[in-house]
């Protein structure tokens, strides 16, 4: 039996219900996708932001993941023993290190995004391509993002416009 969507008072689909239910189906299979890289999807997280260029020290990535620092000592501990990432002291702060991917864990990383892009696109399945499009346009318009990429770093820091 198919669940009813609840509606606002103005007939439309409820906002925060639909949002949510987007966001469980798509975290449900997001993590299942990611599931087998080191550290499950924090993991791919510390991947995916170093890949992009990274939030330089380790203290920084933590912040920027909502981490706390044992944690992330500890989750870079198991990628680092898997040969994904190392660490190499930060020639400005010898006290802070900064996390580099390995060619290993680029090609974990890539084989992720590529899942993940599969699971993007059964989520979004109901939409046809051009929908998927807009859809995405749109939703990168309400974070703050008008063209789809990223505002500046995961990490807070303003890229420059080159």
């Amino acid at each position: 039996m198919a669940m009813t969507q609840p509606h606002n008072e103005d007939g439309a689909v409820d906002f925060g219900w639909s949002l949510g239910t987007l966001l469980r189906t798509y975290l449900g299979s997001a993590r299942e996708a990611v599931g087998d890289v080191t550290g499950g999807h924090r993991g791919f997280q510390v991947l995916a932001i170093t890949a992009g260029g990274g939030c330089g020290s380790q203290a920084k990535l933590a912040e920027a993941l909502g981490i706390d620092r044992t944690v992330m000592t500890y989750l870079l501990d198991e990628l680092e023993a898997a040969g994904l990432v190392v660490r190499r002291p930060d020639p400005q702060d010898r006290r802070a290190r900064l996390i580099d991917l390995t060619d290993a864990g680029s090609r974990v990383h890539t084989d992720a995004v590529a899942r993940l892009a599969e699971v993007e696109r059964v989520v979004l399945g109901a939409l046809d391509a051009d929908e998927a499009r807009t859809f995405r346009t749109l939703l990168g318009r309400v974070t703050g993002r008008p063209d789809g990429s990223p505002a500046g770093s995961v990490c807070g820091v303003v890229e420059p416009d080159c």
